[in-house]
């Protein structure tokens, strides 16, 4: 009766994450409204539904049973928070507050088959984060004078990135991360955020060539930073982020041609400087050639999702360990190989959607500073 189980849920797995996807999309057709009400209720079943099939074959294929205790809390946490953001905002945008609880669902479901006490720190920082998250909507409405600390923002960021650009360590050649008590830091991720306010900010002031150089002589004080730390890719990130953002503000061809044609060189000269950037740059272009050195991690990757096929193995059924780092950097590729390329390719409609959203939002803005940063 087990395998029956086992095997007969890969199918209803796929069948109920291909539901949601279409329902993202179907809330497009019709303006918010009753109709939206239903479907986003079905979204809630639907998520319900997919955990509970993964966590029963977790905890039936392991026989351990803990799984679905912590599967109890994943759920009433996660509802928990629809429930209290759309009280608390009731113009909240309900679809992507169900993708955003859809993929922590499937990221959990995948790292605590990987590895259960990383999956049980990732909710507490998880759930942290979304308690400080519901306060964050309520500032920015309130505090009306962010959009006038532009310089502030720079000169926090600079500072973040040159700490760890000094203090932190070495990973496989990049200085991205320090660690306080077993947590691991990565600041540009933070940075970003104030990049992006950093940038808006200087825009939002004036548009003119002056302020664009200005604009642009900050923007590569970050990037250089970054360079030196040898996380180039932040540095690509901050610098595509930047030219979008200068883009959108001027509506200046030059500045994006301009700005792709210095990307470009950049790259040229970094694959050149960076012994780990032709590393990498080997192991995208032929990795099969260097299967068992650089081409190593892509792949087994690509193993994996050749061999999960349309349905996946099932949880905890295939071997997503023999990827090198792969709850960190080819997680993908563990869903794919366990729950199937059909749930994958969902997967990657649902953040389409989230995109379009995103896209929506920022047209629907009326001051420029929040538009820049949408």
């Amino acid at each position: 009766m087990q395998e029956y189980v086992i095997e007969l849920s890969k199918y209803f797995i796929a069948f109920f994450m291909v539901l949601y996807t279409a329902s993202c999309f179907y809330t497009f057709r019709y303006p918010v409204g009753e109709k939206h009400r239903g479907v986003f209720i079905l979204q809630d079943l639907l998520m319900f539904l997919v955990q509970v099939l993964c966590f029963l074959n977790l905890s039936l294929v392991s026989g351990d049973f803990q799984y679905l205790f912590f599967f109890a809390f994943i759920l009433i946490f996660l509802f928990a928070t629809i429930t209290m953001v759309s009280l608390i905002y009731e113009n909240i945008n309900r679809l992507l507050l169900n993708n955003m609880c859809m993929l922590l669902t499937i990221s959990f479901i995948m790292l605590t088959r990987i590895s259960y006490q990383k999956s049980i720190r990732q909710f507490i920082i998880v759930a942290v984060s979304l308690i400080i998250g519901l306060f964050i909507p309520f500032l920015v409405s309130k505090l009306k004078f962010l959009k006038h600390l532009t310089w502030i923002y720079g000169m926090v960021g600079v500072f973040a990135l040159l700490v760890v650009a000094v203090l932190g360590s070495v990973t496989h050649g990049s200085k991205i991360s320090y660690s306080i008590n077993g947590f691991t830091f990565q600041p540009s991720e933070f940075v970003k955020i104030l990049f992006v306010f950093f940038i808006a900010g200087l825009l939002t002031e004036s548009k003119s060539l002056g302020q664009v150089v200005i604009s642009a002589v900050a923007a590569a004080a970050h990037v250089i930073i970054l360079v030196f730390s040898k996380d180039l890719g932040s540095a690509v990130i901050f610098f595509a982020g930047y030219l979008i953002m200068v883009f959108i503000a001027t509506k200046n061809y030059f500045y994006l041609f301009a700005g792709i044609l210095g990307g470009a060189g950049a790259s040229i000269v970094a694959y050149h400087m960076f012994s780990h950037v032709r590393t990498r740059v080997i192991a995208f272009l032929h990795p099969w050639s260097n299967i068992n050195d650089s081409g190593y991690q892509i792949t087994q990757s690509l193993f994996a999702i050749g061999t999960g096929g349309w349905f996946g193995l099932g949880i905890d059924q295939g071997d997503p360990t023999s990827i090198p780092y792969v709850e960190q950097d080819f997680i993908f590729s563990a869903v794919a190989e366990e729950m199937g390329v059909i749930f994958g390719i969902c997967l990657i409609l649902v953040c389409v959607s989230c995109f379009i959203v995103f896209m929506k939002i920022a047209m629907q803005l009326k001051e420029d500073f929040y538009r820049y940063i949408a």
